[in-house]
């Protein structure tokens, strides 16, 4: 890893259509990137000079550089669990209940906190290996684990720091209202007291998810936190709370609002999703889709044409949302399968979600960062230096190939490398 200070990165292909790049954003020649002081000091056109051996230079040749990706949703918490907490029935309910039972067990163990931690930071390192500087993920808080998992991710963030931003959701389990709800309230404000840097859950499966909506929003405005929440996670198209969730947030501007999954929306008419897709851009509210897990927990019910259970990522970029994409579960019970890398989550975003290659990107890159409250790096002079550097010589070719040949770069330096080797014969 490099030490900080000043720090150049030869001959390397430009992916996001600057200097080096056409205007349809192909690669026509290498350039020379200058880096300090966390920040892109310089592009330039490649000098041909090899890397001195060394000397503040890396070789980059037969790379691609890009805004290195961030992943909005992701649960460390819960990560590399699947082959200890089975979901036979492979749905979201399914999940809930082999997730609760689990934690039941795990409350018991003098090594909890310790377990959470050593998973979560596994997960966290997958990430950024894969290039992702910035990661949000939720921690359950609730009965009987009480703030123990928040407790084991928040070192976690602490211990990182200098290698990565992370972000931390405590995440409420239902009810959030009324008497019955005074618990969880009282330990999402304990959450907050401990650290938390935002507060969660899935407000749609409480009992009266308006009046949750209030509570989570209100409390978050008391505690001076954003607000990430799982909304509507599911096919059944008479739950409908986004719409409240934009009229709660727009009246509470000073709350900063994401809202993830969304997936029933995609099953509205198209007056009613247009309208709430407005309603989410004249509230600010970005939305997260979680392209491989909703595509593994939803619409098992189904026959003959099974929805994709994505949001309407369309209709809601074309209303002026900001929708980022993130990966979501890694190897638990919601999603067995994960490999912690955005760029699956972007191939992902173009093979179920139909953008482009440029706009996949975009959602795991910059618009990933604008939901979590970060500035977006730009490949140009004065741009933070967040960056990620991918063996190959095309946008098709690094989203399709996903090579796990990549370098990172955190506030200008070098915080992640890894290299393959391929051999016949």
């Amino acid at each position: 890893m490099t030490a900080p200070g000043p720090l150049t990165l030869r001959g390397v292909l430009l992916g996001g259509g600057r200097a080096g790049n056409d205007p349809s954003g192909r690669p026509t020649g290498p350039v020379d990137v200058e880096l300090d002081e966390g920040l892109v000091v310089a592009v330039e056109p490649a000098s041909g000079a090899p890397a001195r051996l060394g000397a503040s230079e890396i070789d980059l040749d037969g790379y691609t550089l890009l805004p290195a990706p961030a992943e909005p949703h992701t649960h460390l918490d819960k990560a590399f669990t699947a082959a200890d907490v089975i979901n036979p029935r492979g749905d979201l309910d399914g999940a809930v209940t082999a997730w609760a039972g689990h934690l039941t067990g795990l409350v018991d163990r003098d090594e909890a906190e310790e377990d959470i931690a050593r998973r979560a930071r596994r997960g966290a390192l997958a990430l950024l290996a894969h290039g992702a500087t910035a990661v949000r993920t939720h921690v359950n808080v609730g009965p009987g684990i009480e703030l123990t998992g928040l407790r084991a991710v928040l070192t976690v963030r602490d211990d990182l720091r200098a290698l990565m931003d992370i972000q931390v959701v405590a995440m409420s389990a239902p009810p959030w209202t009324g008497t019955a709800g005074a618990a969880n309230r009282a330990r999402l404000a304990a959450a907050a007291e401990a650290g938390a840097d935002l507060l969660g859950g899935p407000v749609h499966r409480d009992p009266d998810p308006a009046a949750a909506i209030q509570a989570c929003l209100r409390l978050a405005a008391e505690a001076g936190l954003p607000v990430d929440l799982h909304m509507d996670e599911t096919l059944d198209p008479a739950v409908t709370w986004l719409a409240e969730l934009a009229r709660v947030a727009a009246e509470l501007p000073s709350v900063a609002v994401t809202a993830s999954h969304c997936v029933s929306l995609s099953v509205q008419p198209d007056t009613d999703r247009e309208t709430i897709c407005d309603a989410l851009a004249a509230a600010g509210i970005g939305v997260v889709t979680l392209p491989q897990t909703n595509l593994y927990l939803q619409g098992r019910d189904w026959r003959g044409a099974v929805p994709r259970g994505l949001t309407s990522v369309a209709d809601l970029r074309a209303a002026g949302v900001t929708v980022a994409a993130g990966a979501d579960n890694l190897q638990d019970p919601f999603n067995p399968v994960s490999r912690a890398d955005p760029l699956e989550t972007a191939a992902l975003a173009v093979a179920a979600g139909h953008l482009t290659l440029a706009d996949a990107y975009r959602a795991v890159s910059l618009d990933a960062r604008a939901v979590l409250g970060l500035p977006a790096p730009s490949l140009q002079p004065g741009s933070p230096a967040e960056l990620l550097a991918v063996r190959g010589t095309s946008l098709p070719e690094v989203i399709g190939g996903a090579s796990e040949d990549r370098r990172v770069f955190h506030r200008g330096r070098l915080v992640a490398d890894t290299r393959v080797t391929t051999r016949f014969g």
